[in-house]
């Protein structure tokens, strides 16, 4: 009797965790195109410091990342739970918050107010002050994107699992944002230090075959990763408007619908995939640019206000 009741309960055990691995991939698949924003964006955020600062830098975003999701996967089942209607909403600020930190990023790229040159003219003076202020406020940044985005990862895997029971929801919740966090941050660290494994290699001794391979993967890498990171920072910059735009965009049903109408009226099947996603990214910019305007007034009227008092 106990050997049956125990068979049983492996039977049952080992049904739960085939229906968690089922969930676990569907979820993955379908958070895979964030994780690939969520890998530009950190990759390209954390880049610019300091050689010897690059996995410090990387390894203090990545246990933000894990305090974000301690934060966001508890708070999604009990929203989810208790107030399912807040979950778009919410999801919807966020996406709004990565539009403007795109336009601002560009902003501030393109213009050279009277901050922007007093802190130039602060970093000749302390240098090294500056840097680790700039170090900051990089990790600062990067975990903010990183709060949104894996709010959002979370968000389409709790819909992948909705139906499912609530322990195997958590199962699956946790196991996406454990493996996003290791996958993004292992990759990124990957990445920041492609570099020194490219002079590693370049310097390699000897005269063989081997050796002289090594040493032209080497310089390969060393004239190929400027140009990545490049790309990485224009990628990174395009997610925030395409997932915050898609967001957004998703939020509201007359866009959401006449964006997938559109697309599905092209006769190719590539404009079909890219077109809506333009679109996106064009409802990303909107979005951003207003918000960055209205920031901007309501900061110069605040500031008014302080002249005035004083």
């Amino acid at each position: 009797m106990a050997g049956a009741s125990l068979l049983t309960l492996i039977d049952d055990i080992a049904t739960i965790l085939d229906d968690v691995s089922v969930m676990t991939k569907v979820a993955a698949k379908k958070t895979a195109g964030v994780l690939g924003d969520d890998l530009a964006l950190n990759a390209q955020q954390v880049s610019g410091v300091n050689a010897d600062r690059e996995l410090p830098v990387v390894w203090a975003v990545a246990k933000g990342s894990a305090i974000n999701k301690l934060i966001l996967v508890p708070a999604a089942l009990a929203i989810s739970a208790l107030a399912p209607w807040a979950v778009t909403p919410l999801l919807m600020l966020g996406g709004l918050f990565l539009c403007f930190e795109g336009v601002e990023k560009l902003y501030h790229k393109h213009t050279h107010d009277e901050i922007h040159d007093a802190s130039k003219s602060f970093i000749g003076q302390n240098e090294s002050l500056t840097v680790e202020t700039s170090e900051k406020e990089k990790i600062k940044g990067a975990i903010r994107t990183d709060f949104v985005l894996s709010a959002e990862i979370i968000v389409i895997t709790l819909g992948t699992v909705a139906t499912a029971a609530f322990t195997q929801q958590i199962i699956v919740i946790v196991g996406i944002a454990a493996i996003m966090t290791v996958g993004v941050y292992g990759l990124v660290a990957g990445i920041v230090k492609l570099d020194d494994g490219g002079l590693y290699l370049s310097i390699s001794k000897g005269k063989s075959i081997f050796a002289q391979l090594k040493r032209k993967l080497g310089f390969g890498i060393l004239a190929f990763a400027p140009y990545m990171m490049k790309t990485l920072s224009v990628v990174g910059t395009a997610a925030m408007f395409l997932v915050g735009g898609a967001i957004l965009a998703h939020g509201i049903p007359a866009v959401h619908h006449w964006i997938d109408h559109f697309g599905s009226t092209l006769n190719n099947g590539f404009l079909q995939f890219i077109v809506p996603q333009l679109l996106n990214g064009l409802v990303g910019v909107v979005a951003g640019a207003i918000a960055l305007l209205i920031f901007n007034l309501g900061k110069r009227l605040f500031i008014r206000k302080a002249v005035n008092k004083a």
